[in-house]
């Protein structure tokens, strides 16, 4: 009985020394330290609708909030259907340039890749995000629940599509 009892004991000694070890361990994203009225330099461009900025010496990794541009970088994919075009109007657009962000408290900060959740608009006022999917080089993208532009995305999307602009023209649809 009194083995039992020991054994017992030492299991659920083992468990708990698990858990803390694993809890202690596992890391937690860093707590977002941007302001939304201070301008940040785009410093490089990942693809079309994933960037970074400096912030506080450190590099934080931007992914756009409501627009999804085609693949170039996933090495579990090959080069979508203008995907080099959008990455390259995303460098343009972006590379170098001030910016402002924006959050959206509907959304969580992070996506699941550890990547900032934001709106973006350059230092002269043009909403990045916005412009992509009007121009064609992005789609409307929802990942759970509705975001503050959604509808407006969606609207932008359709008439890119209607007016077969950038990856909605010849250049993808022949494919």
């Amino acid at each position: 009985m009194v083995f039992l009892s020991k054994y017992k004991i030492k299991i659920i000694l083992i468990i708990i020394i698990a858990t803390v070890t694993i809890f202690i361990s596992y890391p937690s994203k860093p707590k977002l330290k941007l302001d939304i009225n201070r301008q940040y330099l785009v410093s490089n461009v990942i693809d079309g609708d994933t960037f970074e900025i400096k912030s506080d010496n450190k590099i934080l990794k931007i992914r756009m909030m409501g627009v999804d541009t085609p693949e170039t970088v996933d090495p579990r994919k090959t080069v979508q259907c203008f995907g080099k075009e959008a990455s390259d109007k995303t460098k343009e657009l972006l590379l170098n340039k001030n910016i402002n962000i924006e959050i959206d408290k509907s959304q969580s900060v992070y996506d699941k890749y550890g990547r900032i959740l934001a709106y973006v608009k350059r230092e002269d006022g043009l909403f990045i995000n916005r412009y992509l999917v009007e121009n064609g080089y992005a789609h409307e993208y929802t990942y759970k629940i509705p975001y503050k532009y959604q509808k407006e995305f969606k609207k932008l999307e359709k008439d890119a599509r209607e007016g077969k602009l950038g990856l909605w023209g010849s250049l993808c649809s022949e494919k």
